[in-house]
């Protein structure tokens, strides 16, 4: 598995997807995460097109102290928000992937340093969560 430029990625190779989704659920909450939004990509390719891939879920994850900071500095951030977090099968059925998007990368396309300080803050809690599973 390559990690993204723009993410954190870990490969848990004995954790089933529901597993994984449910690990990574309680994590972000530790670190005042909650979960805004789920989206089943593989139920959505299997209804649209009659298509089936690995389990494939996006979690909208929000710490609302976070965001509020990170509105307060930049308007328009609702476009970048929430923190995607994305939860993968493995190809073989064995095992997950969980990627989550690097605020920092994200804040980069704002170009306004005032959100730095929050994107160091979720980064670190983010990270914390990788290191939690």
């Amino acid at each position: 598995m390559t990690t993204p430029s723009y993410g954190f990625a870990k490969t848990l190779p004995t954790t089933a997807f529901a597993d994984a989704v449910t690990k990574v659920t309680d994590a972000l909450a530790a670190e005042g995460f909650g979960i805004l939004s789920t989206i089943d990509v593989s139920a959505t390719l299997k209804k649209k097109l009659d298509v089936d891939v690995r389990p494939y879920t996006i979690l909208g994850a929000c710490n609302p102290t976070l965001a509020n900071k990170a509105l307060a500095a930049e308007p328009h951030i609702g476009l970048l928000l929430p923190c995607n977090v994305l939860v993968q099968g493995a190809e073989d059925g064995k095992g997950s992937t969980v990627s989550i998007l690097d605020p920092r990368a994200m804040m980069l396309m704002t170009n306004n340093a005032a959100l730095n300080e929050v994107a160091a803050d979720a980064e670190a809690r983010l990270k914390r969560v990788m290191a939690a599973l």
